[in-house]
């Protein structure tokens, strides 16, 4: 459907600099395949998918769409941007026409359908996305999640052949974000083609086709989900993709900020969406700390939570040392029992510079 051939796009800064955004980009994009693209901020997928619409023009290479190729001289862009769907993150909706009207006004006005052909098509594209009832609203009085289901529903009332979704959850609270995901899904079993840069590591693996994950202005790595995800051929692709967040504690001293600690992993667990995760954290350092790791300092504490499994982990890490705290003598059957009611599975390893308990919370 779609071949991107050494598609590049520079701009020149008000000093005299050149910034390469797109150095050298070559795909191909098949009918019914739903591409996910990842990467690092600043790698140039917005303007990919930008590039694609010809809503930033590239500097250069080609795009063929069904066989012609779109950069051309004369090539008429209304027609290509009537198959090719976009949908922006902000949802730049029209905030002087109700939800029904946002959604009837391009067929009307570019497609010359009537006005009751199009209020037809367009209530049943809004009950597609959860939304008919607000159909004679205005859009201020939606949510965020509400907002880009329509924005969604009037880029299908223009029957696209391919949509590109430029971070469409970004914007939003992350309690709405699964209303958004859930029709994106339900457009992918219907056989969309789609493009959507996004940051939702778990989504893009459940619902992609393909994985384009971009660094440095170029398609970095393109496969299956399933092998990007598990198996990236490319050590920047692993890196990113495991997305391992983690706040590091040395303890070497009984007079260390211990309620500083408790905040800061507090803080942690806001910042990640897994506060239900605080308590549990806390009661297991507690106990550690109490029974066992106060007789091994100095020692490393580290919280990590990986974003795309959902893990998240304490691990105790002590140098030197050649065999479990846990193992130690005086460590009691009953706060055993009591450790692993906290935590879905203990794992007590040696590592080449000492021994490392890990609590999965």
């Amino acid at each position: 459907m779609i071949t991107v051939s050494h598609l590049s796009k520079t701009y020149y800064n008000p000093d005299g600099s050149i910034l390469h955004v797109l150095k050298d980009v070559n795909c191909e994009i098949n009918p019914g395949e739903v591409i996910s693209i990842i990467g690092p901020s600043g790698t140039g997928k917005s303007t990919f998918l930008r590039a694609l619409n010809l809503l930033d023009p590239p500097t250069g290479g080609s795009i063929v769409f069904n066989g012609e190729n779109i950069l051309a001289k004369d090539y008429p862009v209304h027609k290509m941007r009537q198959k090719v769907g976009m949908v922006f993150q902000n949802f730049n909706l029209f905030d002087h026409m109700t939800v029904l009207e946002n959604v009837m006004y391009a067929p009307c006005k570019i497609k010359k359908e009537s006005l009751e052909t199009a209020r037809e098509e367009g209530l049943a594209l809004l009950r597609k996305v959860g939304l008919a009832e607000k159909a004679d609203v205005y859009p201020a009085s939606l949510s965020g999640g509400q907002k880009q289901r329509v924005a969604i529903a009037r880029c299908l009332a223009m029957r696209p052949e391919v949509i590109l979704f430029d971070e469409p959850t970004s914007a939003l609270d992350p309690t709405m974000v699964g209303e958004v995901l859930s029709v994106i899904r339900q457009l992918a079993k219907e056989g969309m083609t789609m493009l959507i840069v996004t940051h939702e590591m778990k989504f893009a693996r459940d619902v992609s086709t393909r994985i384009f994950f971009m660094n440095e202005g170029i398609i970095y790595e393109d496969g299956p989900a399933r092998q990007v995800f598990e198996k990236p051929r490319r050590s920047a692709t692993k890196a990113f993709v495991q997305r391992i967040r983690k706040e590091v504690f040395q303890i070497d001293d009984p007079d260390f900020d211990f309620p500083g600690m408790e905040t800061r992993i507090r803080r942690f667990c806001i910042k990640y969406n897994i506060a239900e995760k605080c308590e549990p954290a806390f009661q297991a350092c507690q106990l550690m700390l109490k029974e066992v790791m106060s007789a091994y300092m100095p020692f490393t504490l580290r919280i990590t939570h990986s974003e795309l499994s959902a893990d998240t982990s304490l691990d105790f890490m002590v140098e030197g040392l050649e065999s479990s705290p846990l193992a130690a003598p005086g460590v009691s059957p009953a706060f055993l029992e009591q450790l692993r009611s906290l935590c879905k599975d203990i794992v007590e390893e040696p590592t080449t510079r000492g021994f490392r308990v890990k609590l999965s919370l």
